[in-house]
């Protein structure tokens, strides 16, 4: 049986706008299997990035069940959420969320700190990673000091700090060129074959094509998925 780390189970969600309400998720029923790569597709007003700010624990369904690594999201509260999206989901956004004034390691680190970690086991978990992003020989630099493909390197370094169950990336080429864009993807692919779940929403053909499987959405629902999650 196929190991499934996240669960929606007919996940409604509506938004309330003055008078009006918007359901942005109109009954969504989906699962990823731990190990898989999977990117959700669809245009302005889908339904994806709400969906995406479920998956990574920054909202609630209105309605249905939401199951991440075992948890059920709805009986958590705020303290609670935090501390699951804390131990168990990376982010990878399309700005990198940099802290400007802090080095490479320190960026890296940070996910940690929040974790509790010793300053010495966070410091050597950082290097690592920055070597393994090919960033070794520039830990003490600033994001300001980088280039966009090292910025997002930098990103992925951090979000992989906590050994996540899940990672999530929002757009993760969108301020990348084409060439720079390539290599993070293909670096995707080679995290994901290591083992890492990872999800990206996106627009562009071009990315989502290195996901196995392709969600595309449309109105709040799932319209097709193409490819299998592993």
């Amino acid at each position: 049986m196929t190991d499934v780390v996240v669960r929606l189970d007919d996940v409604t969600k509506v938004y309330v706008m003055g008078t009006q309400e918007v359901r942005a998720l109109a009954g969504v029923t989906l699962s990823f299997a731990r190990g898989g790569f999977s990117s959700v597709m669809g245009p302005s007003g889908s339904g994806k990035s709400t969906l995406l700010n479920l998956l990574g624990c920054l909202d609630r369904p209105t309605e249905g069940r939401f199951t991440l690594d075992g948890v059920d999201v709805a009986t958590l509260d705020d303290d609670s959420l935090s501390e699951l999206r804390l131990r168990k989901l990376g982010f990878i956004f399309q700005s990198f969320h940099l802290i400007p004034q802090l080095t490479v390691r320190e960026n890296i680190e940070l996910p940690l700190f929040y974790l509790g970690w010793e300053d010495k086991e966070s410091q050597e978990r950082a290097t690592v990673l920055a070597e393994r992003m090919g960033l070794g020989d520039r830990l003490q630099h600033r994001p300001m000091e980088l280039s966009g493909g090292q910025q997002q390197r930098v990103a992925i370094a951090r979000a992989l700090a906590n050994d996540p169950a899940v990672l999530l990336a929002d757009e993760p080429t969108g301020n990348l060129d084409t060439a720079t864009g390539k290599q993070i993807m293909e670096l995707l692919v080679e995290l994901n074959e290591a083992g890492k779940t990872i999800i990206i929403v996106t627009h562009e053909a071009e990315v989502a094509a290195y996901s196995r499987r392709q969600i595309h959405m449309r109105d709040g629902l799932v319209e097709r998925i193409e490819g299998a999650d592993r």
